[in-house]
């Protein structure tokens, strides 16, 4: 008998994690091919979430089975689009996947949940697995701002690379790179958290990335994107004894930052690196990213990757240098909300 052409459209708390988990598990697998992402973490955590029945969102069912889903997170005033995902989207040509009727049916109808739910006046999106392009034309009708960002990768394997045998003279601090005097270099301590939640406030102020994130608009909203790289795995594993920080000798005040998770046996990646504005220009994030990146490589790891916005072109500049290359480009889209608010 043919399958049914339109799919049904259900609340995802109508269906149970047995009947998500073959979907999300063919998602993880994507995310590996693409990305090199182990994320089966983030998988069983979504299916804890879906047993308790708390994620607002809905699923397509094809013929009795989920043929696709997506939620979001709200956050007071604002609404994050955590996923969205259909088996039929990547079997479309590369470029089209943003195309997928049934996916597009599942993003509209999470878009006009959100506006019709009081207070929430700000969503944004970033879905890794959907190239730069494939959604915009999607998001641009919707009313958002989309923000090209790019998804970089660092080899660390003289094996799998040729081209990274000059890794150990990659991997020392640049001639160029300077820590003053009155500055130390050490590995991150839970006792950073408050520090490092008040750099990354200052260090975005103005930027392009706190119109991308609102978090970074506030230290109420930084100490949250910190605390969730730190206890929750949707960037990985955070690993503190690979994370590390410059502080000032005398007064232990944080002076930069480099954060890092484990996102697969053999990759890490940096969810966050940021230097004070005072010390911009000094190199200090090229001497943080090539420590970091020649310890994960005495610890075995084969690759290190990051993301970046496009737009932030001396962060672009730096990451090249230090030999990361792009392994995709893909999209942040904002709607609304765009006044800073009080932390």
């Amino acid at each position: 008998m043919a399958g049914s052409l339109t799919p049904e459209i259900l609340d995802l708390r109508h269906v149970t994690a047995r009947q998500m988990r073959p979907l999300l598990e063919a998602e993880a697998q994507l995310w590996q091919q693409a990305l090199r992402w182990d994320y089966r973490s983030s998988t069983e955590l979504l299916l804890d979430y879906l047993n308790g029945r708390i994620l607002p969102g809905f699923v397509t069912l094809q013929d009795g089975e989920v043929s696709g889903f997506t939620f979001c997170v709200n956050e007071g005033h604002k609404a994050v689009v955590g996923d969205a995902f259909s088996r039929t989207a990547f079997s479309r040509a590369p470029g089209d996947e943003g195309r997928d009727a049934t996916l597009q049916l599942l993003l509209s109808h999470l878009l006009s949940l959100l506006r019709a739910t009081p207070g929430v006046d700000r969503i944004e999106a970033q879905l890794l697995l959907f190239p730069s392009g494939s959604l915009q034309s999607f998001f641009a009708a919707e009313g958002f701002t989309v923000f090209p960002r790019l998804f970089m990768e660092c080899d660390l394997s003289m094996r799998s690379n040729p081209a990274s045998r000059d890794f150990e003279a990659r991997s020392l601090p640049p001639p160029d790179a300077v820590i003053p005097e009155h500055l130390v270099l050490r590995r991150w301590t839970a006792a950073d958290f408050q520090g490092a939640a008040e750099l990354i406030h200052l260090a975005y102020t103005g930027h392009v990335d706190a119109r991308i994130n609102d978090q970074y608009r506030t230290l109420h909203g930084s100490q949250r994107f910190l605390h969730n790289i730190v206890r929750f795995p949707g960037c990985g594993v955070f690993q503190g004894s690979h994370s590390w920080v410059i502080e000032e000798r005398r007064t232990g005040a944080l002076a930069g930052v480099l954060l890092c998770s484990r996102v697969a046996d053999e990759v890490a990646h940096v969810t966050q690196l940021c230097v004070a504005p005072a010390l911009r220009g000094r190199r200090i994030g090229a001497y943080l990213l090539s420590n970091a990146s020649a310890q994960l490589r005495r610890a075995g790891y084969a690759a290190i990757t990051l993301t970046v916005s496009e737009e932030n072109t001396a962060a672009v500049q730096l990451y090249r240098t230090a030999g990361f290359h792009t392994r995709r480009r893909f999209d942040a889209a904002v709607l609304g909300g765009e006044q800073s608010r009080a932390g």
